[in-house]
């Protein structure tokens, strides 16, 4: 039997695919965005011999494309969503404990014209803060004009002289899946991305596995295994179409659009809830030198795509409230500097609205027993992870191992917590600029020191992003195309889009020396990055 590398290497990518042909799993996991990560990560804790396939990049689709925020959805309790709210406001903490560089508490707020209308505030978020039992220190703040004057200068105070905040987590979505990830291979899993899944296979009508097809090498990989998980989050359908052919479509897919602005044009302090003209909810949240903006929620066709598009009138829809809410002129599409699409994978209920439709999950087993995950949020992938394999567990007739008493963090996450501790030793012991320490800290947490090891030079002047993180993304996070490592690595692609096309080529001489590539492949690599960036952008020309 192959012996698995521990580490989601790039180098060592043929060992991975021997490994994966050389055994038979527990289980196989299908899809290695947040839920795919959650579940292989909680079945290698229990025991199982896992493996997982993702067809594009770890953290593709949906799971790169969020609005980063670890929250119960304070809207949903309208929505009568009480179990859905506790459960993910719970998790807060959990997701805290685990990776603190990926869970930084801030103030998330409300602004209301009225006393009147923010006691109706109060009132609600009251209730989201018992069932997640927040602390008292982080209870809710009722902000006068006075206050809101300090904390927030650019709100239209004449307008909005009241406000409420209280706290949420903001986290990295692609880094939370690479985190997790790593924690499965730490436990023994075996791990490829680029690897699409074109058939699942069944011996006497129950799955016995799945075969793959490398997209880097064009490799065909057999994968033998008890029980198929199929958390291919948007392609879900797809999935289980391979399983039963006659299945009926169970999504409604639903796209999110987020707009990226120069924080300079939106001197934003705090994340703000800001309604739009629909009286739909949206984020304004500032990130390093950019505030992003976001989200639509608007009905996308059958099927899916990894890169969905950007309309105008999702930029215009976006931009609208803004000068409503804050002093400054009308943004115009053109000034925005970056832009993601990503498909929320939404349970179908004939009749509603996708803003209307529940984010719960459910678990389902198919006509070949693949036990496939549907819906969810990103907050809650935990206990969807843990309902899963009890699912597996079933299936497999055997117990597993128990579930551990606590969790040990994830990599990266295994410190105090303090964020701003760790970015200031980053800056005395390899004399980083405050910015760039603040940055790998929130990242790489506890981890930065051995990414600094590799190559702490940035990779093009005026940027944060240093030469190690491209090394550090092959060598133990799977990085194999250089957009891998702009937009779900570094994520500079999304939180600095205006030196991405400055480091796309170094970063493409620094991975072309790592994997060997030739002068066409380095050329080409760097060419489809550069496009990538460009159509992110496309509505502005």
């Amino acid at each position: 039997m192959a012996t698995p590398p521990r580490a989601l290497s790039t180098a060592t990518r043929s060992r991975t695919l021997d490994a994966l042909e050389g055994e038979t799993f527990d289980c196989v996991v299908v899809g290695g965005g947040i839920t795919g990560a959650g579940v292989a990560r909680q079945a290698a804790l229990r025991g199982l011999r896992t493996a997982l396939l993702e067809s594009h990049d770890f953290a593709a689709g949906t799971s790169s494309r969020s609005s980063k925020l670890i929250h119960g959805g304070l809207r949903y309790l309208a929505q009568g969503e009480v179990n859905l709210v506790r459960e993910t406001a719970l998790e807060r903490k959990q997701i805290w404990r685990l990776a603190p560089h990926l869970a930084e508490r801030r103030w998330m707020v409300v602004p209301a014209r009225s006393r009147a209308g923010v006691m109706k505030l109060r009132v609600g978020i009251g209730s989201y803060e018992k069932l997640g039992a927040v602390e008292p220190e982080d209870l809710h703040r009722n902000w006068s004009a006075g206050d809101l004057e300090i904390e927030e200068p650019v709100l239209d105070r004449a307008t909005y002289r009241y406000a409420c905040a209280y706290r949420e987590y903001l986290t990295d979505d692609a880094r939370l899946v690479l985190a997790n990830l790593r924690g499965a291979a730490e436990s023994g899993a075996v791990i490829a991305n680029h690897a699409a899944v074109e058939a699942v296979s069944v011996e006497r009508g129950r799955a016995r596995g799945v075969e793959a097809v490398c997209q880097l090498t064009g490799r065909r990989v057999r994968v033998r295994a008890r029980v198929v998980v199929n958390a291919a989050g948007p392609w879900v359908d797809a999935i289980r179409s391979l399983e039963d052919p006659a299945t009926r479509p169970l999504l409604h897919l639903s796209k999110g659009v987020h707009l990226v602005l120069p924080r300079e044009r939106l001197p934003l302090r705090h994340m703000w809830v800001l309604a739009t003209r629909d009286r739909r909810s949206t984020f304004a949240i500032p990130r390093g030198g950019i505030v992003y903006v976001g989200t639509t929620d608007t009905t996308w066709p059958a099927g899916s795509t990894v890169w969905p598009e950007i309309a105008l009138d999702d930029v215009e829809y976006l931009l609208e409230p803004l000068a409503r809410y804050f002093s400054i002129e009308p943004i115009a599409p053109r000034e925005c500097v970056g832009a993601w699409a990503g498909l929320r994978p939404l349970i179908g209920q004939p009749g509603k609205d996708p803003t209307e439709i529940s984010r719960r999950d459910e678990i389902l087993v198919g006509a070949a027993r693949v036990v496939s995950i549907a819906g969810g949020k990103l907050t809650g992938y935990r206990p969807t992870a843990m309902r899963a394999v009890e699912r597996v567990l079933e299936l497999l007739e055997a117990p597993g191992a128990a579930p551990p008493d606590e969790e040990q963090p994830l990599p990266g996450g295994d410190f105090d917590g303090d964020l701003d501790a760790l970015a200031a030793s980053l800056v005395r012991s390899f004399g980083l600029a405050e910015s760039a320490a603040r940055r790998l800290a929130g990242l790489y947490g506890c981890e930065a020191p051995d990414l600094l090891a590799l190559g702490a030079e940035p990779l093009a002047p005026g940027s944060d992003v240093l030469a190690g993180e491209v090394d550090w993304g092959v060598l133990h996070e799977g990085a194999a195309r250089v957009e891998d490592v702009l937009y779900r690595r570094t994520r500079a692609a999304l939180y600095e889009p205006e030196v991405s096309r400055a480091i796309a080529e170094p970063i493409a001489k620094r991975m072309a020396d790592l994997l060997g590539w030739d002068e066409e492949r380095r050329a080409e690599q760097v060419s489809e990055a550069l496009e990538r960036l460009e159509a992110d952008v496309a509505f502005a020309s």
